[in-house]
């Protein structure tokens, strides 16, 4: 049973009236389990979990309910970034991107980004040929954020870790951006005893202070007629309705109404258009979604004398070429000793945002050249453009799978000297190489599984 603070339970009850005790008694029940799939990797093979798939999620196209919690981290294909595991009500960005974006490339940025729950759903559902840049400050969650990227496979993504007021002076750059803002996390009380330990009135001023200095730093890199998406995990008015009121009455902008048919979902009062998902109303944790039209602003251009020294052509190796996408729709780099690709229409912006952000990934790394031939990159097993019809692969068990990601030797009939891509149920883990009487494992050091369960 778990002990709410006084001030908390009394503005719920304030706020939901006769709603309230069954929100309470929700928030002792067992909080649902949902996954988001990629459909750019799940597309030919079966669906994880199909036994314990019990419905979909109302508000997205590829998520799903689990009938129970299994163990995820036993599972290769959420190593292989064939799904997600997300929380339901923040898959409700999808029907807003719907009815916001049309079929002309953007440029999105993702501000508070990690762990990339919402930057996957972006990067999925946004027009052809945009831009994501996915941005988080704190070190060790950028990590983390780099890390589900890369797994996810697509190389329209930036993952950069600076502090939103590094975007202050990118002027218009951006069409849209989603501040998936810190806050008192209310709405994790069911999943996260720690969150009600931490809560407090003076932490619930702080965060509000806190997501007006945020949205204070971003607001001039949004675009003229861009949109700024504003989400959090609590309840709270003081996080929600009223910094979308500071913002209409700080900035000239207009509160964006969500055209929905879900009733379950509660609107916030009249005229603000936001969106609450109470956990016992729907099925998921505490959210609150709106959205801002930017109304005036400068449209974004690319100074000559901001722009940094023009980077030498890269040529990439014959031998990688035939494993990847058609190159003309891409630019190669070279970062230290590491080869890459980046969507060519994007590779100015990248190379401009590279003077402003720290960008600590791009595009899609594809290895190292060493003497002549290349060590291809982890990233690049996880690519969802790899040709794997020109790769040497090997299809292993579950068994097999578990003990390359956890960075075990493993044991077949290799090709001598090749670079073979392991793959389980059809989907890229890493690659392996058979030197002389052994094969080397290359999975990531720092990403083996540990502490699993056998």
């Amino acid at each position: 049973m778990i002990s709410l603070p006084p001030a908390f339970t009394e503005r719920m009850q304030q706020l939901l009236g006769n709603e309230s005790e069954t929100f309470f008694q929700a928030l002792v029940s067992e909080s649902p389990t949902s996954i988001r799939l990629n459909p750019e990797k799940t597309a030919n093979t079966d669906l994880p979990f199909s036994e314990l798939l019990s419905r979909q999620v109302p508000w997205c196209s590829n998520g799903y309910y689990l009938k129970e919690r299994p163990s995820f981290t036993s599972d290769p294909l959420l190593h292989g970034g064939a799904y997600y595991v997300q929380e339901a009500s923040s898959m409700f960005l999808q029907v807003v991107l719907q009815q916001i974006t049309g079929d002309t490339p953007l440029r999105v940025l993702d501000l508070c980004a990690a762990p990339g729950g919402k930057s996957t759903l972006l990067a999925n559902n946004l027009p052809k040929d945009s831009l994501l840049v996915s941005n988080e400050v704190i070190k060790s969650r950028a990590s983390i954020l780099k890390e589900n990227i890369i797994k996810w496979g697509h190389d329209h993504i930036v993952v950069t870790n600076s502090d939103p007021n590094r975007f202050t002076g990118m002027k218009g750059a951006f069409d849209m951006i989603l501040v998936d803002a810190p806050c008192s996390g209310e709405g994790m009380f069911r999943k996260d005893e720690k969150a009600i330990t931490e809560w407090s009135e003076n932490n619930l001023r702080l965060c509000e202070e806190r997501q007006k200095r945020i949205l204070s730093d971003v607001w001039d890199a949004l675009a003229p007629g861009g949109y700024l998406v504003y989400s959090t995990c609590t309840y709270n008015p003081g996080e929600n309705e009223d910094i979308l009121n500071w913002i209409l009455t700080t900035f000239d902008a207009s509160s964006v109404e969500i055209r929905h048919n879900f009733t379950a979902i509660t609107p916030s009062p009249s005229p603000l258009h936001g969106y609450h998902f109470y956990p016992h109303k729907t099925s998921g944790e505490g959210l609150f979604m709106g959205v801002i039209q930017k109304n005036d602003g400068t449209p974004f251009t690319i100074k000559k004398e901001k722009r940094a020294t023009p980077s030498p052509a890269v040529k990439l190796p014959a031998d990688i070429l035939p494993l990847l996408p058609d190159m003309t729709k891409y630019t190669p780099y070279i970062a230290g000793e590491t080869l890459g690709i980046l969507p060519k229409q994007h590779a100015e912006f990248i190379q401009y945002l590279s003077s402003k952000a720290g960008v600590i990934y791009k595009g899609c790394e594809i290895g190292e050249c060493i003497k002549g031939k290349t060590k291809p990159a982890h990233s690049l097993a996880l690519y969802h453009k790899l040709q794997q019809k020109h790769v040497t692969h090997q299809e292993v068990d579950l068994t097999t799978a578990l003990q390359f990601l956890r960075k075990e030797d493993i044991r077949f009939e290799a090709p001598q000297g090749e670079w073979i891509l392991i793959t389980y149920k059809g989907i890229g883990l890493g690659w392996v190489k058979e030197v002389g009487n052994r094969v080397n494992n290359y999975y990531p050091k720092e990403w083996r599984i540990k502490n699993l369960i056998k």
